[in-house]
């Protein structure tokens, strides 16, 4: 079966997903991940601007 293009529904996703993994799964290990990369990224920020001024 060739693959698509484009899902039209988050069942069509569900069937190509890697290691059996679910789509709540997913999504809830993406977001944790850009909240803690973002608040890295501030962190990193604010202890620069203390360190120049």
């Amino acid at each position: 079966m060739p693959l698509p293009l484009a899902f039209t529904t988050a069942g069509d996703a569900a069937n190509g997903l890697l290691f059996g993994l679910e789509i709540a799964t997913i999504q809830k290990w993406v977001l944790i991940y850009l909240g803690v990369s973002s608040l890295v990224f501030v962190l990193v920020w604010v202890i620069g601007e203390f360190r120049r001024g």
